[in-house]
C-alpha cells in the first residue's frame, strides 16, 4: 500500500441512520486496518459541518449531496469546491406531518404522494398557515418538499417558505408547535411517530429520482493533497458498507446507533417490531450494490437549483461542474484496496 499523506483524521457526521458506515468502520477497526487514526466528530447542524469541512477543521465528512453543486457555483456563500468518492445513501428521506394536521386533513394510509400534496395545498389555499421544515436549503429534502407540493400546486411549491432545522431538532420543534411537518432522514420520522407527534405521509422515493442523498465529502484541495489517504478512508468505509449489507445479526448495529444517540427509542425483535425491521432494512439498503458517485446525480441537483433556486446555468456547465463533484478514481482504487 502507498504511503499515506496523513494518518490522523477528523471525520464529521450528523446523527442519522446513513452515517452508520462511518461509525461501523470505526468500531470494527477498519480505519486502523488501512493505517488511519480517525476521530468521529458529531456536528450540531449541516451548516456547521459544511463550514468546518470547507475551512479545514474537518478532513472529511458525511455530507448532503446537494452541498457539492452549491459549493461548485458559490451558492453556499463560501465557494470552496467539494468532491466525493463515495455515496453513503440514496433517496432515503420521508415527509412527516403532525398527527393533529393529518387528522384535520383526513390523510389516509393509502393516500399517494399526489393525494397528500393536494390536501396540504388545499389547506394552504383556504388561508391556513403551514410551517414545514427541511434539514438545509442545499439538500434533496428541500427539493423533495418542492416537488411534492408541485404535484398539486406549482405556485405554492415555488412560494412557500421553509424553515431549516438540524435533523435531531425536528421532532422537538414539532412538539413545541414551531413547525407542522418536516422532510428528514431516519430515524427522526420514526421518533416522531413513536412519541405520537407526527405521521409519515410519503417517501422521497415516491416523489424524486433515486439520486444520491448523503456522500462522503472532502474539499477538492484536500483530495489533491491527500490522494492515498482518501483512497484508504474510502476503502475502510466501503468495507463497512459491505459488512452492514450482509449482516445476519442486526443487534450490534442497533446498539451502536443507540450508543451514539441516533436511535433514541426502544425497538427490538419483541418491541416495536415493525420499526426495528424497517430500520434494519434501511441500513442494509442505504446504497444498493454500486456506491460510486454518478454524474447524473449531480446533474439532477443542478437542474433542481435551476428550477427552484433560480440558478442561471447552461447544460454544458452542468455537465462540467457535475463531473468536478465526483472522484471516481479514488473510488475505483479504494475498491481495489478493499478487495486485496
Amino acid at each position: 500500500m502507498s504511503t499515506l499523506e496523513k494518518t490522523q483524521l477528523q471525520l464529521g457526521y450528523i446523527p442519522l441512520l446513513d452515517c452508520i458506515a462511518l461509525l461501523w468502520a470505526k468500531q470494527q477497526g477498519f480505519f486502523e486496518e488501512v493505517g488511519l487514526d480517525v476521530t468521529l466528530v458529531k456536528e450540531a447542524s449541516w451548516a456547521s459541518l459544511r463550514d468546518r469541512l470547507a475551512f479545514g477543521l474537518l478532513d472529511a465528512a458525511h455530507c448532503l449531496s446537494a452541498m457539492l453543486p452549491a459549493a461548485a457555483v458559490g451558492a453556499d456563500q463560501i465557494g470552496i469546491a467539494l468532491q466525493t468518492p463515495l455515496i453513503l445513501s440514496k433517496n432515503r428521506a420521508f415527509i412527516s406531518l403532525s398527527q393533529k394536521l393529518t387528522h384535520q386533513l383526513a390523510i389516509q394510509e393509502n393516500d399517494n404522494a399526489q393525494a397528500t400534496a393536494q390536501k396540504v395545498t388545499s389547506y394552504i389555499e383556504a388561508d391556513h398557515s403551514l410551517s414545514l421544515a427541511h434539514v438545509f436549503k442545499h439538500s434533496i429534502h428541500h427539493y423533495c418538499l418542492r416537488e411534492w407540493l408541485a404535484l398539486a400546486d406549482s405556485k405554492i411549491a415555488q412560494t412557500l417558505k421553509f424553515k431549516a432545522l438540524p435533523p435531531p431538532y425536528m421532532v422537538e420543534a414539532l412538539d413545541n408547535h414551531v413547525i407542522d411537518g418536516f422532510c428528514v432522514g431516519e430515524p427522526w420520522n420514526t421518533q416522531g411517530e413513536l412519541l405520537g407527534l407526527s405521521k409519515i405521509v410519503c417517501s422521497s422515493q415516491d416523489i424524486i429520482p433515486n439520486v444520491a442523498d448523503k456522500v462522503l465529502a472532502v474539499t477538492q484541495e484536500w483530495a489533491e493533497q491527500h490522494p492515498q489517504t482518501l483512497i484508504a478512508l474510502t476503502a475502510a468505509i466501503i468495507k463497512a458498507q459491505k459488512e452492514l449489507s450482509d449482516l445476519k445479526d442486526f443487534s450490534p448495529v442497533l446498539k451502536l446507533l443507540v450508543d451514539f444517540g441516533i436511535v433514541r427509542f426502544h425497538c427490538s425483535e419483541e418491541v416495536h417490531v415493525d420499526k426495528y425491521y424497517m430500520i434494519q432494512n434501511i441500513v442494509k439498503n442505504l446504497v444498493k450494490e454500486n456506491a460510486a458517485p454518478q454524474p447524473e446525480d449531480f446533474h439532477w441537483l443542478f437542474e433542481q437549483m435551476q428550477k427552484w433556486d433560480e440558478l442561471q446555468i447552461d447544460q454544458a456547465q452542468i455537465t462540467s461542474l457535475g463531473a468536478q463533484c465526483i472522484n471516481l478514481e479514488a473510488y475505483e482504487q479504494a475498491k481495489q484496496l478493499y478487495s486485496s
